[in-house]
């Protein structure tokens, strides 16, 4: 169920989530209240889990990683702890950045990043396709990004 948020709760999440570096002076000043009732109102929502952490968005090519990727892995087995197995040697895969799983053809989707074709390839043959209970795996490269919208979109009606 979702929580109940008010309107200055929906414009300091929404102001965060532009800009997760504001200071709550800054915060504060942006969505009209004093900085101790701002500063009280983040700490409720960090400490419901509406606001989970804080993190910078940077530039994967100007990093020197040229290649992002997208498999989509099928399972031999989707038992409760085969699925777990599977998330867990996930969680160690530094080329792994985001992974779901996904009702319908394949069991997950992972998006990979990499310096290059041959390091994603690498991760390919030596550790996905490796890795117990992978059956099968379908990668699409992407050719650009056409969208980036980190976190959601609240309007002023969302949780009245």
């Amino acid at each position: 169920m979702a929580l109940r948020l008010d309107a200055t709760d929906r414009r300091i999440l929404r102001e965060l989530m532009a800009d997760g570096a504001l200071t709550n002076v800054a915060l504060a000043q942006r969505v009209g209240l004093s900085a101790p009732p701002c500063l009280r109102r983040v700490r409720a929502l960090e400490d419901a889990g509406v606001i989970q952490g804080y993190t910078a968005l940077v530039d994967e090519r100007a990093l020197g990683f040229e290649l992002t990727a997208f498999a989509m892995v099928g399972l031999h087995s989707q038992s409760e702890p085969d699925l777990r197995a599977f998330e867990n040697r996930v969680l160690g895969w530094a080329v792994v950045r985001e992974a779901y799983m996904l009702s319908g053809e394949s069991d997950y989707i992972l998006k990979c990043v990499a310096p290059d074709l041959p390091a994603f390839q690498d991760f390919i043959l030596k550790e996905l396709t490796a890795a117990p209970n992978v059956a099968s795996v379908k990668t699409s490269l992407a050719i650009r990004r056409a969208k980036l919208a980190p976190g959601v979109t609240l309007t002023e009606a969302d949780g009245d």
